[in-house]
């Protein structure tokens, strides 16, 4: 029986191929509204800060923008 522990790291980096598929996966997490998926996305253990997702999506090219709710 393989232990959990015997897994490889997942990395969901590794499994998107472009910049539009890191957009469409950032916002699914964010319209999740589950700021732990976000920071798994981006280190198990994170706590990531707004600067710090910022940068991140800056780097990925990508850009966070508010939109009202029920659209």
């Amino acid at each position: 029986m393989t232990r959990i522990a015997d897994l490889p790291e997942f990395h969901m980096a590794e499994w998107l191929p472009d910049e539009a598929a890191v957009a469409e996966y950032l916002t699914v997490v964010m319209e999740e509204n589950d700021p732990a998926a976000l920071a798994k996305a981006l280190r198990d253990g994170a706590s990531p800060r707004y600067e710090t997702i910022s940068r991140v999506l800056q780097a990925l090219g990508v850009k966070l923008v508010a939109v009202p709710q029920g659209t």
